[in-house]
């Protein structure tokens, strides 16, 4: 099995990739499972106060994206999306080599495949569905478990950003491989 630029595939790189891969497919499991909960359990324009007014589940569909931002887009937020699985999937799995870079890979997937599940299967129409959003929290956002995965994500990754990549400090001919 060949990587980018034609270099080895290692079984530790596999299992990086399986890790990802898995957390993906986790993410999506859970976030698809506290929707359909969500869906038989609360009441549109209802809410459901957990922490006082602080934290509550209130359930709706957004066509948009966070805040309600791009109602009018949905079809936009689709295929950016079908775009972003495939770039993750074709693009950064094969790649990947480090736990973290894993981790918050398969994070990234479990949020963006989440919300375009909703895109594909809600109403109003395929492609053009609305995502199933149920926790909200005092003047900020109504979201879902996958919007909790993107973000975890984008901030693993910005964290990451700030510690240098051990492989960077290896002159290239010892990451050749032999």
């Amino acid at each position: 099995m060949q990587a980018a630029r034609g270099t080895t595939l290692s079984v530790r790189h596999r299992g990086v990739g399986l890790i990802a891969f898995g957390i993906g497919v986790f993410g999506l499991g859970l976030d698809q499972t506290v929707k359909k909960i969500s869906l038989a359990q609360l009441e549109p324009g209802e809410p459901i106060n957990l922490v006082g007014d602080l934290f509550r589940l209130n359930l709706i569909w957004n066509p948009g994206a966070a805040f309600g931002m791009g109602a009018d887009a949905t079809i936009f937020f689709t295929i950016f999306a079908i775009i972003a699985t495939v770039a993750c999937l074709v693009v950064g799995l094969p790649r990947i080599t480090r736990l973290w870079h894993a981790i918050a890979l398969g994070m990234l997937l479990a949020g963006i495949t989440g919300n375009l599940v909703d895109r594909f299967t809600q109403p109003p129409s395929p492609l053009r569905g609305h995502v199933v959003d149920m926790f909200q929290l005092k003047y900020f956002a109504i979201f879902n478990v996958a919007d909790v995965f993107i973000t975890a994500a984008a901030a693993l990754i910005l964290l990451g950003s700030f510690f240098p990549d051990e492989a960077a400090d290896e002159p290239a001919e010892e990451r050749a491989p032999a």
